[in-house]
């Protein structure tokens, strides 16, 4: 297989889109250099060939078992997680008073870019304990970090996220695990939890769950949820014993079957002990920590899924001979590439393009994460709305787009594509989970359209226009990007003209929130073709370079996505400004 990403891209985006070297330049990362960022970026390539590459197809034709009690998961798990926590590398993000290396998110970012690429699959576990011990780290009491936290840093302990209930699904509202206190600082919890990814393994010493559960006499809804540190095991007089956290069952899923989701129990026989994180009924906003990384997490996977599938397709494209160009009729003449056929450009172009994009507005929300931790004043506080208003679309627009990106992929191989011979096949099952993991995209439309436009008056809003704007005005001064600046222009205007009427409608939530799922399409389509125009004028300043096949590439498939993506705002513009249809839903 070829490699499942291009490293002078993500150079390009990370050096020259978003000079992530001039970080150094704050305290935070005083500590560190742009070659250091490099050699950051090197390990995880070789963490890639050593543990990742080689078990793609293995894992998932292995799938985990559950086996007397225990998931048994591909052995290649282990030797990955352990490497990840020999070198750093699973808290390395973290502040060095958390027990991190303090690294930049937007480079903890591209490193897990490169590892999910080569196994999108396996990464989840060392992405699950990186969340649940920074949640612990951020939150917990002095006795929890220390008990906790090292260990899972480590790799010696793997860590979950606990949310999901049978009768509740997404709806955290309706949470009924309970917690009795003890009156010594435990809390006894009772519950089922359901699809948690990673919730066992047959190697970690410990698994530790963060649970979100009910106080007894807690208010009702998501104001009563506490949140809870459950350990699989807990010591005992000196001794590790069970903390009766059962694996009641494993969910055969479609794709991403090298990290198990579990249906667990606790507490069935009253024997489950939990630690409080932080204060009581507190849970939810501490676990919006974890659900917000994640979510750029699940961005990332849709992205760099699409990478890989890219990668594959592009690479077929290249050595699979059939047919012949439309302009030659002699049938006595060898058959053509693939890749010369118009339509196959076409889709190689797509996925290249939604990839390419995608990566920006990711990188573009790890950067905000680093200058909201570098920033003071107003200008910290700027980052971190900019950060908060855009996570839902940096988790959606890859994970949606992705989705189809990779089945574009599978399109390009034909019948070949949809068979066990050829990796698309997995891929397109393995991407498909990502507009459902951590939130699925009809809710983070109503976040966006219901909390994160309208939140303080609009000022996210008008900070992201303000952006825009200004590399607006820079793609004016290129030949090259002047037509796309312009077009961007146009609808950024229709955009905020949407976005006003759907305002308007605010006192009727029906009517206000009802297409949220359309606007969040076109906000996504929007801020990717912002994206866009900056690669796009990048590329415009070197066409004279010696990277000039490089950079001129990068011209075509900006223009590529103007001209066959941004055209879809104009369906979605006339759909969203008309609410005759709504009656239907009454």
């Amino acid at each position: 297989m070829p490699r499942e990403y291009d490293r002078r891209n993500l150079d390009f985006i990370l050096k020259e889109v978003f000079n992530y070297g001039a970080l150094c330049q704050y305290p935070r990362y005083a500590d560190y250099a742009l070659d250091m960022f490099d050699m950051v970026l090197d390990s995880a390539e070789q963490i890639a060939d050593r543990h990742l590459r080689p078990h793609f197809v293995d894992a998932d034709r292995k799938q985990a078992e559950l086996v007397n009690g225990t998931v048994q998961v591909h052995h290649s798990v282990e030797a990955y997680v352990k490497e990840m926590g020999d070198s750093g590398m699973i808290g390395a993000t973290f502040s060095y008073e958390k027990g991190g290396q303090q690294l930049p998110s937007i480079v903890g970012g591209a490193h897990e870019f490169i590892r999910g690429a080569a196994n999108n699959s396996i990464v989840m576990f060392t992405g699950l304990s990186n969340g649940a011990a920074h949640l612990i780290a951020s939150f917990g009491s002095e006795e929890l970090k220390q008990a906790f936290v090292p260990n899972m840093l480590a790799g010696k302990w793997t860590g979950t996220m606990c949310l999901t209930e049978p009768q509740a699904g997404s709806s955290l509202n309706d949470v009924s695990t309970t917690a009795k206190d003890l009156g010594n600082g435990t809390y006894s919890i009772k519950g089922q939890k359901v699809f948690i990814s990673g919730g066992d393994n047959h190697f970690s010493e410990n698994i530790i769950h963060l649970v979100l559960a009910r106080l007894e006499g807690a208010p009702k809804g998501t104001k009563g949820i506490s949140l809870f540190v459950v350990p699989k095991r807990r010591q005992e007089n000196g001794q590790w014993v069970s903390n009766e956290v059962t694996s009641m069952g494993l969910y055969h899923k479609m794709g991403q079957k090298a990290t198990p989701a579990l249906h667990l129990s606790f507490g069935d026989k009253g024997d489950s002990i939990g630690h409080l994180v932080g204060e009581p009924n507190k849970g939810l906003m501490y676990m919006f920590q974890m659900m917000n990384e994640a979510r750029l997490g699940v961005g990332m996977g849709g992205a760099y899924i699409a990478s890989a599938a890219y990668h594959f397709s592009k690479q077929y494209a290249s050595e699979r001979s059939q047919g012949r160009k439309l302009t030659n009729k002699d049938p006595e003449t060898p058959p053509t590439l693939i890749q010369n056929h118009p339509d196959v450009q076409r889709m190689l172009y797509y996925q290249k393009s939604i990839m390419e994009g995608a990566m920006g507005l990711l990188f573009q929300c790890f950067l905000w994460e680093d200058l909201s931790k570098c920033l003071t004043g107003d200008e910290q506080k700027e980052a971190q709305m900019l950060l908060d208003l855009m996570t839902p679309v940096a988790k959606t627009y890859p994970a949606e787009q992705g989705t189809l990106a990779v089945n574009q992929g599978l399109q390009v191989l034909g019948g070949y594509g949809y068979t066990e011979d050829f990796p698309l096949e997995q891929m397109a099952r393995d991407v498909r989970i990502m507009s459902i993991y951590e939130g699925t995209t009809g809710i983070h439309g109503l976040t966006l359209l219901g909390r994160g436009i309208p939140s303080e008056q609009g000022k996210a809003v008008q900070a992201l226009i303000k952006l825009i704007q200004a590399d607006i005005a820079q793609g004016m001064t290129h030949e090259a990007t002047k037509p796309y600046a312009e077009m961007l222009a146009n609808e950024l205007a229709s955009l905020n003209k949407v976005t006003m009427h759907k305002l308007n409608k605010a006192s009727q939530p029906d009517v206000f929130l009802a297409d949220s799922t359309l606007y969040m399409e076109l906000f996504g389509l929007v801020v990717v073709a912002w994206q866009w125009l900056k690669q796009g004028n990048v590329a415009a300043r070197n066409l004279d370079s010696t990277e000039k096949s490089f950079y001129q590439d990068k011209i075509h498939t900006m223009k590529f996505f103007y001209h066959y993506e941004v055209p879809k705002a104009l369906g979605l513009t006339k759909r969203l400004l008309d609410d005759e249809i709504l009656t239907i839903f009454e």
